[in-house]
């Protein structure tokens, strides 16, 4: 059988990979400690729950159009607007899931040949989704900066240029949990705006940061009519197996990427629809405590980590940590997966090798279990 080369030219997901495996163990008795997938480890608020329900009980159960039911596009528009962004309902498309939302806006921007410009550490599918839409790759490292952007414009200068479609910024960043600083984001506007660059702000971990307030980079002097913003429900609300999300943009790039959405998934689960806006509506509470908790546990991995002698960059958002491990990370995470019986991913899957990625969606018992694994396996 032949297969186009779209599809042979991508790898699957390292993330869901090293789950899979860590899975396996599991499955054969192993006690993992698995700090590798992205996935709050808190119950989806009762409240949202009961919303489902109720949605289902009242026949909320067949097709809604394409770009989603009126009343959440109408929630979601008041949630971008206290962000900042001046979207109506009519400039938003509801997806099954930020990833897919990602997936259509690459597809409808991105062509053959077409040069993207990535932020790494990146998220693994970015990389996948340009490849799929037949574009080329170009890396701007933030590594040597503890994964902080300002310090890398220069050299994001001098990658950008009036070839490149697209530029995709992911803050508060998956892998690093870095929230990019409003200087930073200034100078990416500049860019953008000088070389007429399409942006993509994945700002999917927007509710989960830790003492700094993230900025939306559609609010920037010149960035509204250029920014497509991505969003979804999975992270702060605790939602990852409902599969609820959203982008945003300029009419027409809603016009373009929504024939992609309606000949694909057609709309977003009608029932979670009617859930998702109880979650934007009414979570605070339940937000603001798994931040918290987040919060501690951040700074309880650091302290652990430093204990043992490693100094680790301290994220100011989303739920995760890049540790310095072996030049050779996939050697070293397998390793600890296998000896420690701990899970991560290898940094090099995100554009970041000498790294592995930390998810402490886990709770604080786990996480000292996997410190110590790790320190007596000879892994620190």
């Amino acid at each position: 059988m032949e297969f186009a080369d779209r599809v042979t030219r991508v790898e699957p997901s390292a993330t869901l990979a090293i789950s899979a495996l860590a899975s396996e163990l599991e499955d054969d008795g192993v006690d993992v400690v698995d700090l590798s997938v992205g996935e709050p480890d808190f119950p989806t608020p009762e409240n949202v729950i009961d919303a489902g329900q109720a949605a289902m009980d009242a026949g909320h159960t067949g097709y809604t159009t394409s770009q989603g039911i009126p009343e959440l596009r109408a929630a979601i528009a008041d949630k971008l607007r206290d962000d900042g962004l001046d979207h109506g309902p009519e400039n938003v498309v509801v997806t099954p899931g930020a990833k897919q939302a990602l997936y259509e806006v690459v597809q409808a921007v991105v062509d053959d040949g077409d040069e993207v410009v990535l932020l790494d550490p990146a998220w693994v599918s970015y990389e996948a989704m340009v490849k799929l839409a037949g574009g080329t790759l170009v890396r701007v490292d933030l590594s040597p900066h503890e994964f902080a952007l300002e310090p890398a414009l220069d050299d994001l200068q001098n990658v950008i240029s009036d070839d490149t479609e697209l530029l995709i910024v992911n803050s508060p960043s998956n892998p690093t949990g870095a929230v990019y600083s409003d200087d930073a984001l200034a100078g990416v506007r500049d860019l953008a705006v000088d070389h007429d660059v399409t942006v993509i702000a994945d700002e999917i971990y927007d509710e989960i940061t830790y003492g700094v307030e993230p900025t939306s980079l559609g609010t920037l002097d010149g960035m509204s009519e250029r920014t497509v913003t991505v969003n979804g429900f999975s992270k702060a609300y605790s939602m990852t197996g409902w599969r609820l999300g959203y982008f945003a943009g300029p009419e027409e790039l809603i016009d373009q990427a929504g024939k992609l959405h309606s000949h694909s998934v057609s709309c977003a689960v009608n029932f979670v629809q009617h859930a998702g806006i109880e979650a934007l509506q009414n979570t605070d509470a339940a937000v603001e405590e798994m931040v918290g908790s987040f919060q501690e546990r951040r700074d309880l991995l650091v302290d652990l980590f430093a204990d043992e002698g490693v100094e680790v960059p301290v994220p100011d958002g989303a739920f995760y940590m890049m540790l310095p491990v072996d030049s050779n990370d996939q050697s070293w995470a397998e390793g600890a997966l296998e000896d420690a019986h701990v899970a991560t991913v290898p940094g090099s899957a995100f554009g970041a090798p000498g790294y592995a990625r930390l998810s402490y969606a886990a709770s604080e018992e786990r996480l000292r279990e996997a410190v110590t694994r790790l320190a007596e396996g000879g892994f620190l």
